[in-house]
């Protein structure tokens, strides 16, 4: 299972794992490959050695043993899920080991500039596969079995697949040097640019993506068709790089939609339970995605196995299941995590002979038998599965449901959910039924957030109490009870039409990973402010004046402390205008003039 690896950086190559004789600039080789994907994998099934690595292009980028392992046995449909033909999910993956080298420049700028869920992953890997398994006589075993496998920091699930839709059936055929021309061709694409539309040109077609930005407008579509007058062939318009079709995703638990909602925004231990890696992966991804604009902050798995190395770690009985999102597809799962409190079962088992397949042009997934109509819902309205109590949940023997003891504290959206399932049954255009569901899971996350938001900008100090030479004021601590007392004046009620126990769903979420990390995430963000607004204070006074009659110590104090702050917004941690920045260098010239010779050479070493 072991792959090549050396060290970092990489080496510009020509042949796999053979030196380049091209050109390329020395001193970053494979840096716009490695904005995109850490590297590309191909796992295949050996009758000695089970799942092996066969190939990790560029050979030499490095991955542990646990990481080998992992992606090995994440690359695979359990043997449960019957997977015959194409099969295309995801994986995330704990990274090992800590970080392995600096991060580029231009990755800290990508993750000032995007939205918070769209941000590298600092700990963990995606894996997008693409498995196929086919009937196959020279192979002593009787089938063909083999995954490509994408590895990236970014959650591009949309872009991705569209991306292995296009090489994986390629490079089944052509093997190697197909994959090594398409990882040249990734290799000239430009950065992800948040904010910016991209044409990506790999195998004869030009993807074109909007890389999404902080600036963006919720449910807005700022993809527009540029520079298609140059391309040749037209580009295939991807409608988002993450986003999947939400309504298809969600269609068997429509009517839980809001108390999967409040789990997830609980960041509660849920188990969904599906009849292969597709589902598994796309209905956590789906759930998961429930939160937006708010980052989602627990673990999360799109497909999880046995032969994972935090299987011990999460099907212990000695303590409370972690807050995670686990999808798996083995019913072995059912009797090991009985004692979890949410578990969701979906689906039944796929027949063999079940393939995925990708709308031309609309960049929609959707799932079809072979030989069947190839409609966004196969088969009529989606049956809904019903919400049962964990004392109904039998080993081995479960129905599609969802098994918890959660009482949701919001009463449900009937009206929205009449218009989804009307819209299911006279098969209206999925883009429309998707963009509802959204809108309302947005609005309802958003009327949650707001009082929050108003609430943490109360507790920031006022501007005319920050004056340029004392430390600046401190943000006030967040008081719960405060925060709830306020409610009455400045609720969810003022935005959101839905009843219910806002007050009781506040008090759980303020014990949920989700409120820690949006409060350490508001509090960094107003520290910098506060900063910023102290830096604006002192360039705006007169720097002379303050100097009359300060000692050395205190000269070089604020001499000090200005380059520091000039470092810190230099870095783009601080929210200043360039005019200000070259004020302070001004200033901090202006303090060092003034001192004896013998401190500006130490301040100033030549």
């Amino acid at each position: 299972m072991d792959a090549p690896s050396g060290a970092w950086p990489r080496r510009p190559r020509d042949r796999l794992g053979a030196p380049s004789s091209g050109v390329r600039a020395p001193a970053t080789p494979w840096a716009r490959f490695s904005a995109w994907l850490e590297c590309v994998c191909v796992v295949t099934f050996d009758l000695e050695l089970g799942q092996a690595l066969e190939l990790v292009y560029p050979s030499d980028f490095r991955l542990t043993d646990k990481e080998k392992s992992s992606i090995c046995y994440l690359s695979f449909p359990d043997s449960h899920s019957g997977c015959l033909g194409d099969t295309q999910f995801s994986f995330r993956i704990r990274q090992c080991g800590g970080r392995r080298s600096p991060r580029p420049t231009d990755d800290r700028h990508y993750d000032r500039e995007a939205p918070l869920s769209l941000q590298r992953e600092s700990a963990h890997y995606f894996g997008y596969v693409y498995f196929r398994q086919v009937k196959d006589s020279s192979v002593k075993r009787g089938y063909f079995q083999k995954s490509l496998v994408l590895v990236s920091r970014l959650p591009f699930t949309r872009l991705f697949q569209a991306l292995l839709s296009l090489i994986a059936p390629e490079y089944f055929d052509k093997l190697a040097p197909c994959l090594e021309a398409v990882c040249s061709e990734i290799d000239q694409w430009p950065a992800p640019v948040p904010g910016q539309t991209l044409n990506l040109p790999v195998m004869g077609v030009v993807l074109q993506v909007h890389v999404p930005s902080r600036m963006d407008k919720p449910e807005s579509s700022p993809l527009k068709q540029c520079g298609q007058e140059n391309l040749l062939p037209a580009p295939l318009v991807l409608a988002s790089v993450h986003e999947l079709d939400l309504c298809r995703c969600l269609q068997p638990v429509l009517s839980h939609v809001q108390t999967l909602w409040e789990l997830m925004l609980l960041g509660e231990p849920l188990v969904v339970l599906a009849p292969s890696p597709a589902v598994s992966s796309e209905m956590v991804l789906a759930l998961t995605s429930c939160l937006q604009p708010l980052k989602f902050c627990c673990d999360y798995r799109p497909y999880f196995t046995v032969h994972d190395s935090e299987f011990k770690e999460f099907a212990t009985r000695t303590q409370a299941p972690p807050n995670v999102v686990l999808g798996v597809t083995n019913p072995f799962f059912i009797k090991t995590l009985q004692h979890w409190p949410h578990i969701l079962r979906v689906g039944e088992p796929r027949m063999s002979g079940e393939t995925a397949w990708l709308r031309p042009g609309s960049g929609l997934w959707a799932w079809a038998p072979r030989g069947h109509q190839r409609f966004l819902f196969p088969g009529g309205l989606p049956k809904q599965v019903k919400l049962k109590k964990p004392s109904r949940l039998k080993t081995l023997d479960t129905k599609p449901g969802l098994y918890t003891a959660y009482t949701a504290h919001l009463c449900r959206d009937k009206a929205l959910l009449r218009r989804l399932l009307r819209g299911l049954q006279k098969k209206r255009p999925a883009g429309v039924l998707t963009a509802l569901l959204r809108r309302h899971l947005l609005e309802l996350t958003q009327s949650f957030i707001i009082p929050l938001e108003h609430y943490m900008a109360s507790l920031m100090p006022l501007r005319k109490s920050i004056t340029p030479w004392k430390t600046p004021p401190q943000v006030r601590p967040f008081h719960q009870e405060d925060f709830l007392c306020s409610l009455e004046q400045a609720g969810p009620q003022l935005t959101c039409i839905l009843k219910g126990d806002w007050l009781g769903l506040y008090r759980r979420f303020f014990k949920s990973p989700h409120f820690d990390g949006w409060y350490r995430q508001r509090r960094k963000e107003m520290a910098h402010q506060l900063e910023a607004l102290h830096l604006e204070a002192i360039c705006e006074a007169n720097i002379e004046t303050w100097m009359k009659g300060k000692s050395e110590v205190e000269v070089v104090d604020l001499v000090l402390k200005l380059r520091e702050k000039l470092v810190r917004a230099q870095g783009h941690q601080l929210p200043v205008a360039a005019e200000t920045l070259q004020q302070a260098r001004l200033y901090i010239e202006t303090a060092i003039g003034s001192l004896p010779t013998d401190l500006q050479a130490v301040l100033c070493p030549p």
